[in-house]
């Protein structure tokens, strides 16, 4: 299966959202984006300017369900990235991919390649 060319990344920790950038440049996928807020996530989905996005759970003290909903509405495939693994995922979501934190490349890379 083939890995998304551009992808967006909600994640509200600059260190984290920095790793997933250069590990996707190092699988050859184009950051299309990155948003620290549920606003700028929101913006992002609308706007939908990426094949896929990698959705933190929680965004600085805020649930992600409404970007990832505004996400499935468009039908755009998102990976959850949560500290909490699936458990930590509603029932709702619970077939979505989800990187368990903290993960390494290859990780990420198989989960891109399930969306």
């Amino acid at each position: 299966m083939p890995v998304p060319r551009r992808v967006l990344i909600v994640e509200d920790e600059v260190l984290i959202s920095m790793l997933i950038e250069d590990a996707l440049a190092d699988l050859g996928i184009e950051v299309a984006g990155v948003a620290s807020t549920l606003e700028e996530a929101l913006t992002h989905a609308e706007a939908g300017n990426f094949d896929c996005a990698i959705l933190d759970l929680h965004i600085k003290g805020k649930d992600i369900f409404p970007v990832a909903e505004a996400l499935a509405a468009r039908g755009v495939p998102f990976v959850f990235a949560t500290g909490y693994g699936q458990r930590g995922v509603p029932e709702k979501y619970r077939e979505r991919p989800v990187l368990q934190k903290p993960f390494m490349a290859p990780e990420l890379e198989r989960a891109l390649a399930k969306v």
